[in-house]
């Protein structure tokens, strides 16, 4: 009997993320599945939510996304957030948006959340 290997990376910490953002890509191609999990830490904005979207590649240069699906992350709806990455290469990372929609916010008021995004790996 094989023990399997798991690996939880702390991809971004206590980083406040507003409007576009990537985070730091990670190299994945020994693992079979991945899991994100994104902890909300505390936010600024009226109704601040984080929209994002699991992106792959082959070298950690070039990037495309894995599937189509975007996330989201709204404080209101807890602390914690998680999702499955499958079928990736070899390295993963996020894209996404930081998107306020609150009535009566303006322009100069950016939206902002503050989060912990870990990445769980397992072989």
């Amino acid at each position: 009997m094989r023990m399997r290997q798991s690996l939880t990376a702390v991809i971004e910490r206590n980083t406040t993320l507003t409007g576009e953002f990537t985070t730091e890509p990670y190299e994945v191609a020994w693992a079979g599945e991945a899991r994100w999990f994104v902890r909300v830490l505390g936010a600024t904005g009226r109704s601040p939510r984080l929209i994002a979207r699991t992106q792959i590649s082959p070298d950690g240069l070039h990037w495309c996304d894995l599937d189509g699906i975007d996330q989201t992350v709204s404080p209101a709806d807890g602390p914690l957030h998680s999702w499955p990455a499958a079928d990736f290469g070899g390295w993963l990372r996020l894209r996404g948006t930081v998107a306020d929609e609150g009535p009566g916010r303006s322009p100069d008021e950016a939206a902002g959340i503050k989060v912990l995004i870990y990445l769980a790996l397992k072989a």
